[in-house]
């Protein structure tokens, strides 16, 4: 992985556009779906930047771009459609301190910004490091089409409703809780009741996991197969991303390792000759 990904928090910082085109125009409707405070400088913006800036979306600054006019910015891009002046203005960014990207020159950008499917607050971004542009823009139709509308006002609503949820004890009873909101309780009352019911459905699921008697701890055992993560069954991929421990010998690849949750303790108890080893008790 040479470019790692991360989400940057912008709301009320500063990010600047330099240029005034389409490559501009294309890049500030993906920026203008933050909260962050764009400006744009351009000599000659087109006429959708300029009526973006009469609707006060974003600051318009009609010259070309001077030294200074980076300065606290979180964020830059160089989209100038010109070569000359988009290394001169990426010079004077990267002088003011700010992260830079020259629109469709990966080599010269120092982040770059993935394709994005947007169910405010969840976000999912795809990113090729740019080797195939296409194919990221083909899994991103791919995700619009399969993931609900509702899916950002589910999240809103368990966003608002965390606090709440304090109440139950981290690890296994928290995400058993959030677990069934998400995949069945919450779509389902959306379905019947929209919005308006999704409050009374959570308050009423957390009822129902603060009182329920705690499960014991379980094995589940799992044939990792000839190491394609591919070939798991989907049983083994859902209890490779539930489980609190995972206990591996050495034949089981890294690859089938990551499907484990991040959070989950991996432990190698494999053995290999005159190597080291895990004593059996």
């Amino acid at each position: 992985m040479k470019h790692f990904p991360v989400f940057l928090a912008v709301e009320g910082r500063r990010i600047v556009v330099s240029g005034g085109g389409e490559a501009a125009l294309a890049k500030l409707r993906l920026l203008l779906k933050t909260e962050a405070r764009i400006t744009v400088v351009a000599a000659t913006p087109i006429g959708e930047v300029t009526a973006l800036a009469a609707e006060r979306r974003l600051t318009l600054i009609k010259r070309a771009m001077e030294p200074g006019d980076a300065i606290c910015a979180s964020l830059f891009y160089a989209a100038n459609d010109d070569d000359a002046e988009d290394a001169r203005v990426t010079a004077l960014a990267q002088a003011d301190g700010a992260l830079t990207n020259w629109v469709d020159n990966l080599g010269q950008s120092q982040f770059i910004t993935p394709a994005i499917v947007d169910r405010d607050p969840v976000t999912v971004a795809i990113g090729t490091e740019g080797a195939a542009p296409v194919l990221a823009r083909s899994i991103k139709a791919d995700l619009e089409a399969r993931l609900p509308r509702a899916l950002g006002t589910l999240a809103r609503a368990g966003k608002a409703f965390r606090g709440a949820v304090e109440a139950l004890p981290i690890g296994r009873k928290r995400r058993a809780f959030w677990s069934e909101y998400y995949d069945s309780v919450g779509p389902e009352t959306f379905d019947k009741a929209g919005e308006a019911g999704l409050r009374k459905s959570l308050e009423d699921l957390l009822a129902k996991h603060i009182f329920a008697k705690t499960q014991a701890g379980h094995v589940t055992f799992v044939g990792a197969g000839p190491g394609d993560p591919e070939l798991l069954t989907i049983k083994a991929r859902r209890a490779l991303h539930e489980a609190d421990v995972v206990i591996h010998d050495r034949l089981v690849t890294p690859e089938v390792l990551e499907l484990a949750r991040r959070e989950a303790l991996i432990i190698d108890a494999g053995k290999e000759g005159f190597g080291p080893s895990m004593k059996q008790t």
